[in-house]
């Protein structure tokens, strides 16, 4: 797929994603012409018209705010009413995965968005069972799924997550914080990437600094915040943690709560979740907006272009591959740049551009490892605490 087209429709992607917002309380989400017309235009010119989609979410809610909401957005925004997303349980086993995607092909579905890597094992059944039906597999790999190549109705996307957590943890030392927090909701891939990526972005700007910084690091073993993770966070706050990288889904709920006591900040995860706490100061519900900024992926972008691709008639481009979208293939990856998201102090938008083109030329490259026993290296500036 050439880059300049993935770029495009990258943008006509999240313009139907932001129409789509308001529609994700319910398991489908209102038609919107936007996407309605652009579906009908593709499959007029010769593409393959997609009847119905489902989104088999990670664990959580569709509404966190995050992972599964991004991918619901791009899903609900492109196909109107003809969409629907089903939810598995906390400890939802491979099996009950396939459960999931079993009822949604009853249900009607032709395209299946999997999100998470848990769908590995499921998808490696439900692609053969259902070799006419083409699945989208969000943040899986061919290793998830465990077959010799990646199946021939199964499209894999998956991120640089590194590359945006080095940019988060990069731009709030250099912005002059000294003592983070990264809270992760569960050690996989994904989260890992974004947490080391964190350190080494950190490490990277206390380097250039000369400045020494500590950083907190832990996983909370679930996408979603509680009292015992609040009760954490607010022990990190009053020990003197200024900023907590909240990385699993609604897990951010219980860092924004224990910040918000201690006069602390965050930084949001996967999109721009400056709104939450600017929706949260228009309503009384916080003091101030505790989100400086967000490290960001195109989940809404990628999938809206999947389908694209489906209704351009070119899935076959796409199919049995692994799309790994970093800065390299466009602004997949990065930090909001609008005003109203901007919240550092000191650090510009200048320095920002500096260092995202040195990781999209390579002159930077953010070690990969998302292996939680390996640790990322980091010199004599940098101590980072890892909490059992």
């Amino acid at each position: 797929m050439k880059i300049s087209r993935r770029n495009f429709l990258a943008v006509a992607g999240a313009a139907a994603a932001a129409a789509a917002l308001t529609a994700c309380g319910g398991s489908s989400a209102s038609s919107t012409s936007t996407a309605s017309s652009a579906a009908a235009s593709s499959a007029a010119e010769g593409g393959e018209k997609i009847v119905k989609v489902a989104l088999t979410c990670d664990t959580g809610t569709i509404d966190d705010e995050s992972f599964n909401q991004a991918c619901w957005t791009a899903v609900s925004g492109y196909m109107g009413d003809n969409c629907q997303y089903y939810i598995p349980e906390a400890d939802a086993s491979d099996e009950d995965r396939e459960t999931m995607i079993r009822q949604a092909v009853n249900d009607g579905a032709d395209v299946i968005v999997c999100v998470g890597y848990l769908y590995g094992a499921s998808l490696a059944w439900a692609a053969d069972q259902y070799p006419d039906v083409k699945f989208i597999a969000v943040d899986v790999t061919q290793g998830d799924i465990g077959t010799d190549t990646i199946p021939a109705n199964c499209y894999c996307i998956t991120f640089k997550e590194e590359q945006a957590g080095y940019l988060a943890g990069y731009a709030i030392t250099k912005d002059g914080k000294t003592k983070l927090g990264f809270l992760g909701g569960m050690a996989v891939p994904a989260v890992i990437r974004y947490g080391y990526g964190f350190v080494q972005g950190a490490d990277a700007a206390a380097q250039e600094l000369g400045q020494n910084v500590e950083i907190n690091y832990f996983y909370g073993g679930q996408f979603y915040g509680d009292a015992n993770i609040t009760s954490r966070m607010e022990g990190w706050y009053s020990n003197g943690t200024q900023v907590v990288f909240a990385c699993g889904g609604g897990i951010y709920t219980s860092a924004v709560e224990a910040a918000l006591k201690n006069n602390g900040y965050v930084i949001g995860v996967d999109v721009d979740q400056n709104y939450i706490g600017a929706n949260g100061v228009a309503d009384g519900t916080y003091a101030y907006n505790p989100f400086i900024t967000s490290a960001m992926k195109g989940l809404s972008e990628a999938v809206n272009t999947a389908l694209s691709d489906i209704e351009a008639g070119d899935w076959s481009e796409i199919a049995a591959s692994n799309g790994n979208f970093g800065l390299e293939d466009g602004d997949y990856i990065g930090l909001p740049t609008a005003d109203d998201s901007w919240n550092f102090e000191t650090f510009t938008k200048d320095e920002y551009e500096t260092v995202k083109d040195k990781i999209k030329s390579g002159e930077i490259t953010v070690d990969n490892n998302s292996d939680d026993a390996t640790k990322p290296t980091v010199s004599e500036f940098t101590t980072v605490n890892y909490i059992q």
